[in-house]
């Protein structure tokens, strides 16, 4: 094979392997439990497993609409006005997407220009600021407020110039189980009123709010939502993370400009599973369950580590529990990650790993989207410790 010489210049220069990777690489490596990366461990529901394989022999296998199923669209249009009393048009504000991952990406894609700057709440899911950068973009990094991991919006608006272009807000929160209250919405309302910056909201975790929160979604709030792309996953409604399936609602010239980027990075999404989702969902809203079901799953795992060295506030939303780890060790959250997989069989993501720089809290982050016989052998092995 013929050398060339490496001009190649990194887009990405900081960027490596992502945590999950690295993480689950290593729980494998040492057959440990992997409670670091997100995703359940039990069974998709059969029926909406059985409604995939009939959609497949009813020979629904080739390209969708580039938007997505007419019937998916619609039943997920009905469900936000039944949820959120927000009424989207169908064929106009909403599309199907690969996931929430590609709906972020092609939102910023369809937006940002070079030198634009976006603000990113700390610490933030990993794909937010590499989508930035490859769009030119400039992030402005604002932090989580500890103990309760809440955002100061005096701090957001001192970061705030001519030119912020988008504001990205997550909720419930990845990777700190946090959730944004009406407060915060009416906050972020009045920060962008009389503006043109627009709203990217990350609402993945929507029906995973704990202890009888309600969901604050950005839809609710008219201000907001005539300026907000908002990101959904099947995914995580469904226990159904390696299907890549999302979707994202934004008002038609928001959604305009989001499908002319879509359509040059995955044009469209799997059919047989698009038709599926819109058979099962027009006739159960069992999402509504979730919140229970997980609440359900947060209040095990935290029961069977009760007479652990770990200290905890329950995680509000999401699938994730944050453990300070303080009273047992001063290592730095990345080496005790990697020790307590590899001696203690539990593996976790170390939280620093979502802030531009590092910052050390000593929290690990567990999923508990797990059986229950697989969250007590970890709380077992945690007790251990």
């Amino acid at each position: 094979m013929p050398k060339y010489p490496n001009t190649i210049s990194s887009k990405l220069p900081k960027v490596g392997t992502t945590i999950f990777t690295v993480m689950s690489a290593l729980a494998n490596e040492h057959k440990a439990i992997n409670l670091s990366q997100g995703f359940p461990n039990f069974e998709v529901n059969p029926k909406l497993v059985s409604l995939i394989h009939q959609k497949m022999k009813e020979g629904l296998n080739q390209y969708a609409p580039m938007q997505g199923v007419p019937q998916l669209r619609e039943v997920l249009c009905q469900k936000m006005e039944k949820l959120y009393r927000v009424k989207y048009h169908p064929d106009k504000e909403v599309n199907i997407t690969s996931g929430g991952t590609q709906a972020i990406y092609s939102a910023l894609t369809a937006v940002v220009r070079e030198n634009d700057e976006v603000i990113v709440i700390e610490p933030a899911y990993d794909c937010y600021v590499p989508a930035i950068e490859l769009n030119g973009g400039i992030p402005i990094y604002v932090q989580l407020k500890a103990p309760n991991h809440t955002i100061d919006w005096n701090e957001v608006k001192k970061v705030i110039t001519s030119k912020t272009k988008v504001i990205m807000i997550n909720t419930p929160h990845n990777p700190m189980g946090s959730v944004m209250t009406a407060n915060d919405m009416q906050e972020l309302e009045k920060i962008v009123s009389g503006t043109n910056i627009l709203i990217i909201s990350d609402e993945v975790y929507e029906h995973i709010i704990f202890d009888g929160q309600k969901h604050e979604s950005v839809c609710k709030y008219p201000r907001l939502a005539e300026r907000s792309f908002i990101i959904y996953s099947f995914g995580k409604t469904y226990h159904a993370t390696g299907w890549k399936m999302g979707y994202c609602f934004a008002p038609e010239n928001l959604m305009a400009e989001f499908r002319k980027v879509h359509q040059f990075i995955v044009f469209t999404c799997n059919t047989p599973i698009q038709h599926a989702l819109a058979d099962y969902i027009k006739g159960c809203d069992d999402y509504n369950e979730l919140a229970a079901f997980y609440q359900n799953k947060r209040d095990f795992f935290l029961k069977q580590i009760k007479g652990s060295r770990f200290k905890y506030v329950p995680a509000s939303g999401s699938y994730f529990q944050l453990l300070d780890y303080s009273h047992i060790t001063k290592e730095k959250d990345t080496d005790y990650a990697i020790r307590l997989t590899k001696e203690n069989g539990v593996a976790s993501i170390p939280t620093s790993v979502f802030y531009h720089k590092p910052l050390d809290n000593k929290l690990l982050r567990f999923c508990f989207a797990k059986t229950d016989d697989v969250l007590k052998k970890a709380a077992e092995k945690l007790c251990e410790i």
